[in-house]
């Protein structure tokens, strides 16, 4: 077990119902006092935000989220730049996480179509936050990493930012 300074000690993780509206809004005060959580969500969470911090899992998760089940083809036209090897090994990925569906038809020539499943959709749902979030501070930090560089490329030591 492990304490996490982010989670509500009210949170009985064997009961995700459980949790908090505060939580789920992510208000400030859900993340106030500490708790204990299994190794195994731990390990989940750390996994997530690996897999999510690649270049295309969570706009494959959005697109679907956006658009509903989408064909293959239909999902690569609306991601630029995504090649077919690529696709294939984040929509494979995602399914082994049991956040995408595939579901195939019996037709000539074969149809394949992606979706989210119903934990898919409470993750986009979750991961809209972070989206959100970047859209809010994507100058602000694009300011104070440029201040971060400057100062650190003229040999000064960065200043604490506290703010």
């Amino acid at each position: 077990m492990s304490t996490d300074r982010h989670l509500p000690e009210t949170i009985d993780t064997a009961r995700p119902e459980a949790i908090q509206p505060a939580l789920r809004a992510g208000s400030p005060a859900a993340c106030a006092a500490p708790c204990v959580i299994s190794k195994e969500a731990e390990d989940l969470v750390r996994d997530l935000l690996v897999r999510f911090g690649d270049k295309w899992s969570m706009r494959v998760m959005d697109e679907l989220y956006e658009r509903g089940a989408l064909r293959f083809s239909r999902l690569r036209e609306s991601l630029q730049g995504i090649s077919q090897k690529m696709l294939t090994q984040t929509l494979r990925q995602l399914e082994r996480d049991g956040v995408v569906a595939r579901r195939v038809y019996a037709e000539v020539p074969p149809r394949v179509d992606y979706e989210l499943t119903p934990i898919g959709i409470e993750l986009a749902e979750a991961l809209c936050g972070v989206w959100e979030w970047a859209i809010r501070h994507e100058q602000r930090v694009a300011a104070l990493r440029a201040a971060f560089d400057s100062q650190l490329a003229a040999g000064a030591k960065p200043a604490s930012r506290d703010d």
